[in-house]
């Protein structure tokens, strides 16, 4: 009887616990907003301590909630980047309940470009990644490109990214990157490094579309570089300036071989335009046709939310513009 008993108990005892469980995530599934409300606008977003404190324990539960809205928003937005100061509301209440989460993090860094302080949030969420992911060198690959490309502090950068190497899985180039960045010249180069790896491992395929249009223009700008290096050759050797750029690799005294493609590599063959190599008619530059301009790393007309971040951060106060780099 002693033995039966306790099986009794025993089981008494396992019926009990999973009719609390029961009830604790009926609980907090009915704490879960009944509509989605979190559609309405970033003030239907609890305070991140305040979703934590309503949670009952559940903060996986809840966390996957915040998130799935979260990917809901920039999946059904026409223009998801305007939502961003919502989206990174909703990231930080994700990232509060469960900081052990991963792609959060590199999903801020994608779509929080709208502003100056939508940057400076990416890169909060990106830093409070590193307590939880100490070995993830992707999440200081990002914060790297944030302080790089809208922020302009390549020191910072650097730092970022010299705490990544010979993180698992980090690229070996990230060495030679940092000295790229710490150095004033280099940052065309720095810029086609770091779009080659958002290109490589950017999970969003609109992002992954935009990095490899950045990526293009850069590699065109490279080659029309060493157009320009060539042309200087040819002014010291023939003692004109070029008419036409095919001078270059015209007659015996030719400065090149070949031109270089005056179209992107990643253009696929039936995409290609037969572009051409020209002299600007108002300013005499070397341009391809592809894009009949000059590419200029700080000025991209094409990235309005870049030139949006960079014009807010001309136009603060001189004391503020340490900010970035202090994880403000």
């Amino acid at each position: 009887m002693h033995i039966l008993g306790g099986i009794v108990a025993r089981r008494l005892g396992i019926a009990v616990i999973l009719i609390a469980v029961v009830v604790l995530t009926t609980a907090a599934h009915r704490r879960l907003p009944s509509a989605v409300r979190t559609q309405q606008g970033d003030d239907y977003v609890p305070q991140p301590q305040f979703a934590k404190a309503m949670s009952l324990g559940f903060d996986a539960v809840h966390a996957d909630y915040y998130w799935v809205q979260a990917v809901l928003l920039a999946g059904e937005s026409e223009n998801p980047q305007a939502e961003s100061k919502h989206l990174g509301r909703l990231i930080d209440v994700v990232t509060t309940l469960d900081p052990w989460v991963e792609h959060p993090y590199r999903f801020a860094a994608v779509w929080l470009i709208d502003s100056l302080d939508d940057v400076r949030h990416a890169n909060m969420l990106l830093r409070r990644s590193f307590d939880y992911h100490p070995d993830e060198w992707r999440n200081r690959f990002y914060l790297g490109f944030n302080l790089f490309y809208y922020l302009e502090d390549n020191a910072a950068a650097a730092d970022a990214l010299e705490e990544a190497t010979g993180m698992t899985g980090a690229p070996t180039y990230l060495s030679r990157l940092v000295a790229r960045l710490r150095s004033e010249s280099s940052s065309l180069a720095a810029a086609g490094l770091f779009l080659e790896e958002l290109v490589r491992t950017t999970e969003d395929e609109a992002a992954k579309a935009d990095y490899q249009s950045a990526l293009d223009e850069v590699q065109i700008e490279w080659r029309a570089r060493q157009l320009d290096e060539a042309r200087e050759n040819y002014e010291k050797l023939h003692g004109r300036d070029i008419e036409f750029v095919e001078e270059l690799v015209l007659g015996n005294q030719a400065v090149l071989s070949a031109l270089p493609d005056a179209e992107p590599s990643s253009v696929p063959a039936s995409l290609r335009r037969g572009s051409k190599w020209l002299l600007d008619d108002e300013t005499g530059a070397i341009v391809s046709s592809y894009y009949n301009r000059r590419y200029e790393l700080h000025i991209d007309e094409h990235d309005p939310s870049r030139n949006r971040v960079v014009s807010e951060r001309k136009r603060e106060a001189p004391e503020n513009q340490g900010e970035d780099s202090d994880g403000v």
